[in-house]
């Protein structure tokens, strides 16, 4: 992993971060070693865990070999190996996630439309991006970009509570049927302007963004915890984007490191604004 060089900007009382591509980045990790089966494997930590859906919904017991396919070949073979990220990958059907048109290729390692011009992302991304919040079960995760759901429900199945904006009203109601009729009972799904968060329910221990922007909104930044993790993709949406993640130090200093090259659609509302 290479540091990712960032500009601070005052505004609004709050730093705004944006990024300056790091082009010696390698686009993924590399293959892991390990022979064992991701998918078979049980959550380690020791804390309580909260309030988990039953899994009851028929989705959730259809398909599990092309799920436990897709976790062991497309995620953690890539390097990806952190137990409560594999097993909620495991999990959660993402079939139930596609168009009716993509079933046949719900669990094919690439990202797949949904409708209004967005997407699904790769499942890999998803799972990458997760990993890299280092959630627990008493984590409260902000989300900006809901789409269809998916990455929301991945982390519901690690942490306590997960709040998810989505700016197309659509989007964001289809998503929380989506969610309330599969038994997620900590996710709240929201249509807004990701751009402002959600101050009322922050601070957040941890922010994941799934759509690029040029900067960090400075309301992302003002509502994640000291020690809390924001991962994103900046960059144009028409060129060179990067994952990057920011971490605040105990006095509330945001600091930044680039992960590795993306391609997302990009964010809407307020961040478009000159």
């Amino acid at each position: 992993m290479l540091l990712l060089f960032a500009a601070f900007f005052a505004f609004k009382g709050a730093p705004t971060v944006s990024a300056v591509e790091n082009k010696d980045a390698e686009p993924n990790k590399a293959p892991s070693d390990v022979n064992d089966k991701p998918c078979e494997e049980k959550k380690t930590t020791g804390q309580k865990q909260p309030d988990r859906p039953e899994h009851t919904h028929p989705a959730f017991g259809e398909r599990t070999k092309e799920r436990a396919e897709m976790v062991e070949w497309q995620i953690h073979k890539r390097g990806v190996d952190e137990p409560n990220v594999l097993s909620s990958l495991c999990t959660v059907p993402r079939h139930a996630f596609v168009r009716s048109s993509d079933l046949r290729r719900a669990y094919s390692d690439q990202p797949l439309p949904i409708g209004m011009g967005q997407t699904i992302s790769q499942p890999y991304i998803v799972a990458y991006m997760t990993e890299a919040l280092k959630l627990d079960p008493n984590s409260r995760v902000l989300e900006i970009g809901t789409g269809s759901g998916y990455q929301a429900a991945i982390c519901a199945e690690i942490t306590k509570e997960v709040y998810t904006i989505e700016i197309i009203e659509e989007l964001a109601e289809s998503a929380g049927r989506r969610l309330s009729e599969l038994g997620y009972k900590n996710i709240w799904v929201k249509a807004a302007d990701g751009y402002f968060g959600w101050q009322e329910k922050g601070p957040f221990d941890a922010i994941i963004v799934t759509c690029a922007a040029g900067f960090v909104p400075p309301p992302l930044i003002e509502q994640l915890k000291p020690d809390g993790r924001l991962v994103l993709p900046l960059g144009s949406p028409f060129g060179s984007q990067r994952l990057v993640l920011i971490t605040k130090d105990d006095t509330g200093r945001p600091h930044s490191k680039s992960l590795l090259p993306v391609r997302f659609v990009p964010m809407l509302g307020r961040i478009q604004e000159p």
